[in-house]
């Protein structure tokens, strides 16, 4: 057992999310799907209450906990890719499911959860700092899903 996991709330649909999480990202599978052993206040015997999976190595476990907590951007994973293909495949494949687009390389899928598809390249610009940094800050403030070749360009100047 993980000395640490990341413990997500679901409204029932745990099991739907980490199947889909384990199907579009690399190094994620569905370990394991607790059911309730018998009847309780809000569900019934069987009803799946937690899921044990990983997304990208990182060890989760979804709680079916109902509607009284909803994901919030207080809380992302992110995703660093190495190119526009791979950006692209992530970012479609959690808004095509349900999900939303949001600013500067966030995404929400359907369950709530929100993700930061971000390329290296922004990254590496970010940290080198300095009018580098500035520029493609400048540009990244203007897109939904990130744009790599601007990235790229605004690096250069």
């Amino acid at each position: 057992m993980n000395k640490n996991t990341i413990c997500l709330w679901y409204n029932g649909d745990a099991e739907a999310a980490a199947r889909f999480y384990a199907k579009t990202f690399p190094d994620s599978k569905l370990n394991a799907v607790h059911r309730a052993p018998s009847d309780y206040p809000s569900g019934k015997k069987g009803d799946v209450l937690t899921v044990d999976f990983t997304v990208c190595g990182i060890p989760c476990i979804g709680l079916n906990g109902g509607p009284i907590f909803p994901q919030t951007e207080a809380f992302s994973f992110q995703i660093a890719t190495e190119d526009q293909e791979e950006t692209d495949r992530y970012w479609h494949a959690i808004v095509g499911n349900g999900g939303a687009e949001s600013a500067c390389g966030w995404c929400k899928d359907k369950w709530g959860l929100n993700w930061q598809i971000t390329p290296r390249t922004l990254t590496e610009a970010m940290a080198k700092g300095g009018d580098e940094a500035k520029r493609a800050f400048e540009a990244m403030m203007n897109m939904k899903k990130i744009d790599v070749a601007a990235i790229d360009a605004a690096r250069r100047g």
